[in-house]
């Protein structure tokens, strides 16, 4: 992992350090899901669902970004999306505050771009 990488992640709000302990100190192994994080394919499943309005969806897509971004330690993208799922969570669409939903996607949406900047930027 290059020093670029780790300074911009982490000036970003990432826990680079902490993370890369998770990963037993293996930066390589680090790496190896990290460069694998824009080719995720449950952003663009809370995209579709949000537009859609179909948010039993949007929460299963959201809790497994939730999970890839703690393993990740994106925690900014993290929080946005814990967020979101606790709004989604076991409501019917009608009952779910859709404008709110949609302020989050926005600043997931925001966060997410970031990150995948950052690493496609430093690959």
């Amino acid at each position: 992992m290059n020093e670029e990488l780790k300074r911009e992640l982490e000036e970003n709000g990432a826990s680079v350090k902490a993370t890369i302990k998770r990963f037993m100190g293996n930066e390589a192994l680090y790496m190896k899901f990290l460069v694998r994080f824009p080719d995720d394919g449950n952003y663009a499943g809370i995209e579709e669902q949000m537009k859609a309005k179909n948010y039993e969806e949007v929460f299963k897509y959201a809790h497994t970004l939730k999970g890839v971004t703690a393993n990740l330690g994106l925690d900014p993208v993290h929080d946005i999306t814990e967020e979101l799922v606790e709004l989604v969570r076991g409501r019917k669409n009608e009952e779910v505050d859709g404008e709110k939903a949609q302020e989050l996607a926005d600043a997931l949406r925001t966060e997410y771009r970031r990150f995948c900047d950052i690493i496609l930027n430093n690959l």
